[in-house]
This record gives structure tokens, C-alpha cells and sequence, in this order.
């Protein structure tokens, strides 16, 4: 085996770990952004001592909208 030819072995690993990093720190991100307007959602809605949670469900899927764009804006950038 070359000198070269190891090198590039280690280059690939490196970047396959580079890639699961960022990738996993996408998930998390996606999972605190719908927890956190899942959340506020939720405070509203026992403020407001409604019988639907409405605002739970209605900002929890706005967080996954959000999540949605910040990954897809994320992977946009990241191909530049």
C-alpha cells in the first residue's frame, strides 16, 4: 500500500465522521426547534385554560416547518 493510498483512506474516514457530526447535530437542532415551540405552545395554552391545545398543535407544526427550512437552507449552503 502507498504512503498516498493510506492517506486517502484517512481523509474518507475523516470526512465520514465530519459528515455523521453534522448531520446528527442537524437532528438535534430539528428536535430542539419543535420542542421549543411545542413548548410555548403548550404554556399558552394552560394560560389560557382551553379545553383543545390548540396552540400546542398549531405551534408544534410550526416548528417543524421552521426546522424543516433551517435544514434545507443548512444543505443548500453546505453544497456551496
Amino acid at each position: 500500500m502507498k504512503p498516498s493510498d493510506e492517506k486517502e483512506d484517512k481523509d474518507k474516514g475523516k470526512r465520514a465522521l465530519n459528515s455523521y457530526a453534522y448531520y446528527s447535530g442537524m437532528g438535534f437542532q430539528m428536535i430542539a426547534v419543535i420542542g421549543i415551540f411545542a413548548f410555548i405552545g403548550y404554556q399558552i395554552d394552560e394560560g389560557r385554560d382551553s379545553g383543545t391545545p390548540i396552540f400546542t398543535a398549531f405551534l408544534s407544526l410550526v416548528g417543524v416547518c421552521a426546522s424543516m427550512y433551517l435544514v434545507i437552507r443548512s444543505v443548500n449552503k453546505n453544497k456551496n
